[in-house]
């Protein structure tokens, strides 16, 4: 059963394919947290911001999917700042196993890929 509502937010251009990973993975039915909202590209939206603040106010945690560039994306770290101003945690993780990455700024320690230890950090 779902406990935790989260917003996943990564690099759109370089790692879109997390965000499915993750999402299928809470799908298996062993997850603690579900995806309930993500990341907005900024060209689809005339209120991107608005919309992302509205969105991650109706969750539990951002977890901040890290791949090479993430630490560096003006969009995610805006999420990371909205979800600070919102007090909502958030939890970064290295979303490819064995890749070297940054941190995002601000947004907390940077966890090694596990599923485990993810599933503990959304209780």
């Amino acid at each position: 059963m779902f406990t935790r509502k989260v917003f996943v937010s990564f690099d759109l251009r370089n790692d879109r394919k997390l965000l499915r990973l993750i999402k299928e993975q809470t799908e298996l039915g062993y997850s603690t947290f579900m995806v309930e909202s993500w990341s907005l590209s900024k060209a689809a939206s005339l209120n991107w911001e608005e919309e992302t603040r509205a969105r991650i106010s109706r969750t539990d945690r951002v977890l901040v999917m890290v791949g090479k560039n993430t630490y560096q994306n003006p969009r995610v770290l805006r999420e990371v700042q909205i979800a600070l101003d919102l007090g909502v945690q958030v939890i970064q993780m290295i979303g490819y196993r064995g890749m070297e990455c940054k941190p995002v700024p601000n947004a907390g320690r940077l966890y090694w890929w596990d599923w485990d230890i993810l599933k503990v950090l959304m209780m």
